[in-house]
């Protein structure tokens, strides 16, 4: 029997515990700072038992996770390191930065296998009763190994890790931060600059509330994500932040020269050449920031409409995670934006739904 210590009854924590259940040599052991989540973790099933101090679970483990926030990984690691853990024990995260960790992984327990890992893979709810054995299936998982990492431990965790079906990249910890500060972490700093900027408006002018509850709304999502997290990634990834800002910023600078000079072919490039690149990128491959599977159907003005709609997947048996009415044309058309948990979900979804004869399309 392999004793596996899940540190954080959270969507990652409880998903992953979920997807190491299909194999019955492995026995799941819980922890949280939160006894209420570790608990239904419990009841619901995810966990074989619970532990209420970390020691418990530690000292008995043979692979340790950490599925907590970055700041608090660090906290624990610190921890860990007082305690009498297994001669062998593997040592592995999910935080979504890795050289900070890694670092004090290794300063702190030298005589412990530490592999940092982030599986890139999310959804929009959390806690423990959010969990899904396939959250991380066909996603990238990535895995940052050093110099020092013993060969037999890295392929241990890895056979431990292929029931979550995701997909193993290795990559040092600096190159880690480098590539998913690019994808990830950059891009959550200017949606939520863009909502700041939404709200100095506010201030003047209150009808750009209403004109921001489509297009805007939509481009900002991914601003609605949890402060505490983003704080504590940004904070340890602040090195390539403030590359990457500075970079920005003297992107922005010559843009808004253009501009200033109205130079039509430059601004005509500077747009052509962003969206040469984006149709470029792979279209259902899953990525840093997790996807949202949404289909926008075209639905006539009466009654009635949307409750056929959903009845329709229903019947089909597709899980619709939110729907949302973007506008009703007066006489002609509304359309409802539907969001699906899986890219299957929505190819299903637009076969039926192009069945009933429904006008289908994606953006």
């Amino acid at each position: 029997m392999t004793n596996i210590f899940i540190i954080g009854m959270g969507l990652i924590g409880g998903s992953l515990s979920l997807a190491l259940k299909q194999d019955s040599t492995f026995h799941r052991i819980g922890f949280d700072i939160s006894e209420d989540e570790t608990n239904m973790a419990h009841q619901l099933g995810i966990i074989d038992e619970r532990v209420t101090r970390l020691e418990d679970g530690a000292e008995r483990a043979d692979v340790i996770i950490i599925a907590t926030p970055v700041g608090v990984t660090i906290k624990i690691i610190e921890q860990l390191s007082t305690m009498s853990l297994k001669k062998g024990v593997i040592l592995t995260d999910v935080g979504s930065t890795k050289r900070t960790i890694v670092e004090q992984a290794e300063q702190l327990l030298p005589s412990v296998c530490f592999i940092g890992g982030h599986p890139m893979a999310g959804s929009h709810k959390s806690g423990v009763t959010a969990a899904q054995e396939h959250l991380f299936e066909n996603a990238f998982y990535l895995l940052t190994p050093t110099a020092k990492t013993p060969r037999d431990q890295m392929i241990s965790l890895k056979n431990i890790l292929k029931l979550t079906k995701a997909r193993f990249i290795q990559l040092d910890a600096k190159r880690h931060d480098r590539l998913v500060g690019v994808v990830s972490h950059f891009p959550h700093i200017v949606a939520a600059g863009l909502v700041h900027q939404l709200e100095k408006m506010q201030a003047t002018d209150d009808q750009v509330t209403a004109l921001a509850a489509g297009g805007f709304k939509d481009i900002t999502r991914i601003a609605s994500a949890s402060p505490i997290m983003w704080r504590d990634i940004l904070v340890h990834n602040k090195e390539e932040m403030i590359r990457l800002m500075n970079e920005w910023q003297r992107e922005m600078d010559e843009i808004r020269e253009f501009i200033e000079e109205e130079d039509h072919e430059s601004i005509y490039q500077f747009f052509a050449g962003a969206r040469q690149i984006r149709e470029g990128l792979p279209q259902k491959s899953r990525g840093a920031i997790p996807a949202f599977y949404d289909l926008y159907v075209d639905v006539p003005d009466h009654l009635g409409v949307v409750s056929d709609v959903t009845y329709v997947l229903a019947e089909n048996k597709i899980h619709l995670t939110n729907i949302r009415i973007l506008e009703a044309r007066e006489d002609i058309m509304g359309v409802l934006r539907l969001s699906f948990r899986s890219e299957e979900d929505r190819t299903h979804a637009r076969t039926v739904l192009i069945e009933r004869h429904y006008q289908i399309y994606e953006q």
